[in-house]
């Protein structure tokens, strides 16, 4: 048992308990706490849940995504990861070239109606295919704008150029590892207004001290039985990542949150994972033979003794 997974699970049941009601962007409602702070010892282990199966595979493809610059879903699909299809499809059909079925507020309709749920399957899978089939397709609609990948990588200058955060600051923290300026931010005022959706883990820190690399992270809103637990893992992984490649080891990830919530349709599922009695965290191990961030392939990453609950499913809200 870990008291990483233990805080998680703590953080849950306040917010279920003492978060104030709030409406937001989705439409669909949560429970809302404002400024929190989780800190994990990865010497106990990777904080991946026991509590619920997190699909780790989704988690690696994702932060390479992001490491690769990238902003287009292809890639993720064809390592069948579909966690930001959703506001691609929005976007298809809501286009003009879209000619098929009625998709008005796609996400709600899906979950209250089954003969409509078939149909937005069916239209689901046909684009997926098509993104993966055609190249100007693609490029038109698997677009999410300048999200994460383009503002870690090729952060856009006012003068012209680009700027590499994350090779800047793993240079940095080789050169100089006392310097307080370890900093990689992806919220950018001027991008938002291009992006699917703008930056949620927003701003991250790497610190080091005794040999040691630290990172922490705000995160000004958080989903917290979808989408935190994947945030945690991933911003573990890249830690450790960031460590290997500049000889350090590994210290603390800390999370902390401006806006942290619960949607009401998650409220049952979150219930039964609390119920759920923890496991023991995995073993994170990363192929020594990679000798740049950027190097690593979904075959380099593993873990050991990964042991969860079953999978608790629950709407994406868009």
């Amino acid at each position: 048992m870990s008291k990483n997974e233990q805080q998680y699970l703590d953080f849950a049941r306040d917010i279920l308990e003492n978060g104030a009601g709030k409406g937001d962007r989705t439409g669909t409602g949560t429970r809302s706490v404002f400024g929190r702070q989780l800190r994990f010892d990865l010497t106990e282990g990777f904080p991946l849940l026991t509590t619920k199966r997190v699909p780790f595979g989704l988690i690696k493809s994702e932060l390479l995504w992001f490491l690769r610059g990238d902003t287009n879903i292809r890639f993720l699909l064809e390592h069948k990861n579909h966690i930001w299809d959703e506001w691609a499809f929005k976007r298809w059909v809501e286009s003009d070239q879209y000619q098929g079925p009625d998709m008005t507020d796609f996400g709600h309709r899906a979950e209250t109606d089954s003969a409509f749920k078939a149909v937005y399957d069916a239209e689901h899978a046909a684009f997926v295919d098509r993104i993966l089939q055609d190249d100007a397709f693609a490029k038109e609609f698997g677009e999410l704008g300048e999200v994460y990948g383009a503002q870690w990588r090729h952060w856009r200058k006012v003068q012209g150029g680009f700027i590499d955060q994350i090779d800047d600051v793993v240079q940095e923290i080789k050169r100089n590892p006392n310097s307080r300026r370890l900093i990689v931010t992806a919220w950018n005022p001027e991008a938002v207004p291009t992006q699917a959706l703008p930056a949620c883990h927003s701003l991250f820190q790497f610190y080091v001290s005794d040999n040691k690399l630290s990172l922490q992270l705000y995160q000004r809103s958080g989903d917290v039985f979808l989408g935190v637990p994947f945030n945690i893992a991933s911003y573990a992984l890249l830690l450790q990542m960031v460590a290997a490649q500049t000889g350090l080891e590994v210290g603390e990830f800390i999370h902390t949150f401006g806006d942290a919530h619960i949607y009401n349709n998650h409220v049952n599922q979150i219930t039964e994972q609390l119920s759920r009695p923890m496991g023991d965290l995995p073993q994170l191990v990363l192929n020594p033979a990679v000798k740049s961030l950027f190097d690593y392939e979904m075959t380099d990453i593993k873990l050991l003794g990964y042991e969860p609950a079953k999978a608790i499913k629950a709407p994406v809200s868009v």
